[in-house]
This record gives C-alpha cells, sequence and structure tokens, in this order.
C-alpha cells in the first residue's frame, strides 16, 4: 500500500507512465478514504485471486477544514520494484513523459524513479542485462533513489 497526495497525478504516473493497470477502486464514506488497486498488465487477469500481486494506492480525503495529511520520507519503508521487458526503452519512454531517471540503467540490468508522491521504485530487467549502451551507461544518478 503506498499513501497517494493526488489521485490524478498518481494515476497518471502509475498507470500512463509506468504502465500499471486499474483493476477496481473502493469508496469508504466512513473511513474517508478511497482504495485503487493496480496490476501490471500480465497480472490482469488474476487480479481478484487471493494472492494476486496488487498494488494498493490510498488516498486520505481532505479533512472538513479542506486540509490534508503531507506525506513525508517515501522510502522509509522500502521501495517497489517491477519487471520490464526492456529497462532502456522503458526508462527513455519515462524520461520522454517527464519521469526523472534517479539511478540510470548503467549495468543495462536495474534503475530507480520515484512516484510523484517521493516513492522509490526499481525498475529490472526481464532476464539477463541488456548489454551495455550510451547514454545510460555514462548518465549519473540525479537526487536520491
Amino acid at each position: 500500500m503506498v499513501r497517494i497526495a493526488n489521485i490524478d497525478e498518481a494515476l497518471d504516473f502509475y498507470c500512463t507512465k509506468l504502465g500499471l493497470v486499474e483493476t477496481r477502486r473502493y469508496d469508504s464514506e466512513a473511513g474517508q478514504y478511497t482504495n485503487i488497486f493496480l496490476a501490471a498488465p500480465n497480472d490482469q487477469q488474476h487480479a481478484s485471486e487471493a494472492n494476486a500481486p496488487l498494488l494498493e494506492l490510498t488516498y486520505n480525503w481532505p479533512n472538513e477544514d479542506g486540509t490534508t495529511e503531507t506525506y513525508t520520507g517515501g522510502r522509509n519503508f522500502g521501495h517497489l520494484a517491477y519487471e520490464v521487458t526492456n529497462i532502456y526503452d522503458t526508462c527513455q519512454a519515462l524520461m520522454d513523459n517527464g519521469v526523472i531517471i534517479n539511478r540510470p540503467p548503467r549495468d543495462g540490468h536495474m534503475a530507480f524513479i520515484k512516484s510523484p508522491d517521493g516513492i522509490s521504485i526499481e525498475l529490472l530487467q526481464t532476464g539477463d542485462a541488456l548489454p551495455l549502451e550510451e547514454p545510460w551507461l555514462s548518465m549519473k544518478n540525479d537526487g536520491t533513489w
């Protein structure tokens, strides 16, 4: 579960840019929150199963005075990790959509990015590492990951 500050920004990042798929959503009037469940495209058909690998986004509604809780230290729980079929293509597509690659895939195998809420996300090349190539090989880290 990841707490989010803005549903539209989070869904743009996780679904539009990262490629996850919304499988269901639950609004709790009593609890004043919205839960949104996301799956990787290859896991979408298993989303209703008990042990399906899903990411739960939780949006806590604003207080009566309109204020919301500020979430900090997005890495304090560890990080999320997703396998991708081509780490170079994935990182390029993310960069083309305005996502900063905090730790580029210099090794052809691993990269890190952050969500709009500061959650650290590791991208891992499926199978063996890709052959080393530019511009990734000489790209420097940008920020923390």
